[in-house]
Order: structure tokens, then sequence, then C-alpha cells
């Protein structure tokens, strides 16, 4: 989905920026669909990123821990993080509820807003399952006493 959401992205971007430099016309349904697409962009990376623990971070203690404290702290944060999502997915959802009941569509486009006011809700799902994936790896890493899954780093 990230790919889909960034190529219509780009192609819509490109015949946009064509059609207002060559042509001095531009339409407010591309502008539109750039603008949901990178909602959708960012929510679903969003939670690619809480797979790959690719969030930013300052982890320097952790450098000097041991596998197990490690792991503590890595179990600690997702649960922190999985309390907020909760919320934060019950507030979005409110929001989706509230554009239906009233029936809000977007200017250009002339579609019902819960498609794209969608993209937060949907977003937290994923987080939610994500960091439910990444608690059992992490208890399974505190169990055997192996490391946990640190991500990629960007820099040695």
């Amino acid at each position: 989905m990230l790919l889909v959401f960034y190529v219509m992205l780009v192609i819509t971007m490109a015949i946009e920026v064509l059609r207002r430099e060559i042509f001095a016309f531009s339409s407010i349904w591309g502008e539109e669909i750039v603008r949901y697409s990178f909602i959708y962009l960012a929510w679903i990376g969003a939670a690619a990123a809480v797979k790959e623990r690719a969030h930013i971070r300052i982890d320097v203690i952790m450098h000097y821990l041991g596998p197990r404290p490690k792991a503590l702290l890595y179990i600690f944060g997702d649960l922190i993080m999985f309390g907020v999502a909760i919320i934060a997915l019950y507030w979005s959802w409110e929001t989706v509820h509230v554009s239906a009941k009233f029936g809000s569509v977007t200017d250009g486009l002339r579609i019902s807003k819960v498609w794209f006011l969608m993209a937060v809700p949907v977003g937290f799902a994923l987080m939610i399952v994500r960091l439910i994936q990444s608690l059992l790896h992490d208890f399974r890493s505190l169990r055997d006493g192996t490391p946990v899954f640190e991500g990629d780093k960007l820099f040695d």
C-alpha cells in the first residue's frame, strides 16, 4: 500500500505541475489526491516504522545493557505506545463518526471525507497490530535470553 500511495502521489503531482506550468491550468482534484495520498502514506508508513523499529528514539543507554534489561525496556516502550495508540484510535474513530453523521464531503472531489479521515484510525489500528507482534517477539526474546530485534542502524 505504501508503494501504491507513493506512486499515486508522484504521478498526480507531476501531472499537476505540468498542467500548471505548460497549460496555466490546475485542478482542485489533483491537489486533493496528492494531499490524501500523502496522509495515507504517512499513517501506513508510521505502522511500517513500528514493525522495523525505525521511529526516532534516543538509545544511548541501550548500548550498555544486556539482552534481558534491553528486552524489558523495549517491552515497556511498546506498552506505552500501545496505550497511546488505543486512545488515539478511539478519538480518531470519533472524528470519522462525526464526519459520517454530518455527511461532510471534500471540496474538489465531492467524495465523503470519511474515506480520507479513515487514514488515521487505519494507521493506528495497523500500529496496534504491529505493536502486538513486536511485544510477542520481545517476550519470546526475554524468555529465551536472546537479543531483541532493534531495527536497522542508520549510523554505527
